[in-house]
């Protein structure tokens, strides 16, 4: 474990990175711990509210990603300077993630139906973060061999096409296999074959004058919600804390 460790992490210069993968996923779950004692009224814990403004925490997320970033500009990517600031960073984007569905909606959603957005932003930007850490590159510069690599013209090729993948994938409808599918190309692949979702913007164009294309895309669609929406709402819930009903 410790030769894959300095092998695949420390040598690479991946060891803020991990730091701020960590620093992040800490932060989240020790915010919503938080926050379900305050929302049940229990522990020592109370709302901010200085002069009677409710200060949400997204605020402190957004101070401590602004000094984990120029500080990490700063420090470069070795020496204790590029950790602390990579947890620095790592902790504000914990918080700010962790209110994601606020500032998207623009009001105070955290403990409805729309705050289970910034749950699944969290878990997708973990994801992202731990793929890249573990060697992925975006649009699957990773599979090319160190010769194609040098050239540039394969290099670029590869980058557009897979990105062109991946943009088909989201213009279905399908934003969460559209940016794993950014660093694991056969994801987005997937994706953009399948059929689009009802209301997307590929639905829309191409399936205006196929009733046949637009009833199979329904029914996929609620078949596959029925399926899984309720094991996601169930692992939200205990990750998180159910929202008011």
């Amino acid at each position: 474990m410790e030769h894959w460790l300095d092998r695949n992490i420390v040598e690479p210069g991946k060891l803020p990175l991990l730091a701020a993968l960590a620093a992040f996923v800490l932060t989240f779950l020790v915010t919503r711990v938080i926050t379900r004692l305050i929302r049940a009224g229990k522990g020592p814990f109370r709302n901010i509210r200085p002069g009677g403004l409710h200060v949400h925490h997204v605020v402190p997320g957004v101070v401590l990603m602004v000094i984990g970033g120029f500080g990490a500009v700063a420090a470069g990517r070795h020496g204790l300077g590029a950790l602390i600031a990579a947890v620095l960073f790592g902790a504000g984007a914990g918080l700010v993630l962790d209110e994601f569905a606020l500032i998207l909606h623009l009001d105070d959603v955290y403990w409805t139906e729309q705050g289970r957005k910034s749950v699944e932003i969290v878990v997708l930007t973990a994801a992202l973060v731990a793929l890249v850490l573990f060697g992925f590159s975006p649009f699957g510069v990773n599979e090319l061999t160190p010769e194609e690599l040098r050239s540039r013209s394969i290099l670029v090729s590869n980058i557009l096409i897979n990105f062109l993948i991946a943009l088909f994938a989201l213009a279905k409808g399908k934003p969460r296999i559209a940016l794993i599918g950014a660093v694991v190309p056969l994801v987005a692949l997937i994706g953009a074959v399948r059929l689009a979702r009802p209301g997307s913007p590929w639905a829309r164009r191409f399936y205006r004058n196929r009733p046949r294309a637009r009833r199979r895309a329904r029914v996929r669609a609620y078949r596959h919600d029925a399926r899984w929406n309720a094991v996601r709402n169930r692992l939200h819930d205990l990750v998180a804390g159910a929202p008011d009903r």
